[in-house]
């Protein structure tokens, strides 16, 4: 029985048989390629590479938008696995016909899908990649493949980074001191410099970045309203805050304690009378989230974990007052909203993977020992004790909690 490809796996694969692909493809690069490419090289068409981390294509969006500049909207594609595409397709900027997925429903399909998502990239004659995988050799086989001429990626000059051969044309240092979103952008504008100054670099991102927006439909919201009074009926027009317990697999370390989150909820109703609480999660994360409602104790906590789609769940967002969320996707789909967000940093570092929106906030203890990820490590941890989120209290994010809605209440109409 071929089995679902899980995120363990995907990164076992990755090192072991990445690794050596990727040291005999520079090998062939290297004695069968193009030793320099002429420069300038006129770029008509642009592929995104990002496999994993939903969350993350949200913080692409100022890069994309520089791409669609450069090309025009019909010539920018994706590739993505196919369980992570519903964001771009939330996004709006790149035609759904552009996106082009691979599937990890098995290692079969994995290798099927994969090497159907060459051909097709061959068949468009792609001349541009920009691999946003920050030391994936899966990405970076992928994008020498696809047999683009100019090709950007991250690559390790003196061990700073896990080896992934020289298969970029465009070789840049990844730069752990820049967000998220400016490092993207700052891979896109290096289409326009000759490779031979790389990884050498005048280009300045910009501090004052454009965000996705999510604006939802009066039916949108109507569609909301009626699932939230068909799950609570005494909820009305009251206000709103969600909780998002959970993190995705590929970081388990993120997680705050489930108790904390129970504790939080019963202080929050215990506050504010007229308030409702919401958890959200994934369908799979549904009989936790569950357990933990149960655990309130109240009538004024709705269960919603499985129970909306994507659009369904931004909608939600735009419905209500804050978010409080692990580090996760979450935090990044709802800076798409009006909404609040409370997000809680541990093993990650809120100055290169926090939301971009005004309307987000980090909480971080700084303990010695955190982050303890990085683009450097592939994401890997020998922690199993998480101390950096359980160093994150109650009574903090309570407190900071208490205060946004307070000035939200405070906030005059129609503001």
């Amino acid at each position: 029985m071929d089995l679902p490809v899980g995120i363990s796996a995907l990164q076992h694969t990755d090192r072991w048989v990445g690794a050596p692909l990727c040291a005999v493809l520079t090998f062939i690069r290297k004695v069968f390629g193009v030793a320099r490419p002429s420069w300038p090289r006129p770029v008509r068409k642009i592929l995104f590479v990002k496999f994993a981390e939903q969350g993350t294509t949200v913080l692409a969006y100022p890069a994309i938008c520089r791409a669609i500049e450069m090309v025009g909207g019909g010539n920018v594609y994706f590739l993505v696995f196919d369980d992570n595409r519903f964001i771009l397709d939330v996004m709006h900027l790149i035609p759904e016909q552009n996106v082009i997925t691979i599937s990890t429903r098995s290692s079969t399909a994995l290798a099927m899908s994969a090497a159907r998502a060459v051909r097709q990239a061959r068949r468009t004659r792609i001349d541009a990649v920009v691999d946003m995988e920050f030391f994936a050799r899966f990405s970076a086989i992928l994008t020498f493949l696809t047999g683009a001429k100019t090709r950007v990626g991250f690559h390790t000059f003196f061990g700073d980074g896990p080896y992934r051969g020289d298969l970029m044309t465009h070789r840049l240092l990844y730069n752990p001191h820049l967000h998220t979103s400016q490092m993207f952008e700052a891979m896109v504008e290096a289409l326009t410099r000759d490779p031979a100054v790389l990884p050498t670099f005048d280009f300045i991102p910009s501090s004052n970045q454009i965000f996705a927006k999510l604006c939802p439909t009066p039916a949108d919201l109507a569609e909301i309203d009626a699932l939230l009074q068909r799950e609570n009926p005494r909820i009305g027009l009251a206000p709103l805050i969600l909780l998002n317990p959970n993190a995705s697999d590929l970081l388990p370390l993120r997680r705050w304690a489930p108790e904390r989150y129970v504790e939080l909820t019963r202080r929050l109703l215990e506050r504010y009378p007229n308030l409702f609480i919401g958890f959200t999660g994934a369908p799979a994360e549904a009989a936790p989230n569950n357990q933990l409602a149960d655990e309130v104790g109240s009538d004024r906590v709705i269960r919603l974990a499985g129970k909306t789609t994507l659009r369904q769940l931004l909608v939600l967002y735009a419905r209500s007052e804050i978010l409080v969320t692990n580090d996760s996707g979450s935090a990044h789909f709802a800076s798409m909203t009006p909404i609040r967000v409370v997000t809680l940093f541990g093993p990650e570092a809120p100055a290169l993977f926090a939301a971009r929106s005004p309307n987000a906030t980090a909480l971080w203890a700084g303990i010695a020992c955190s982050p303890c990820v990085n683009a450097y490590n592939n994401r890997q941890s020998v922690c199993r004790n998480n101390l950096c989120m359980q160093a994150i209290t109650v009574g903090d994010v309570f407190e900071k909690v208490t205060r946004i809605y307070d000035s939200l209440k405070r906030r005059p109409p129609g503001n």
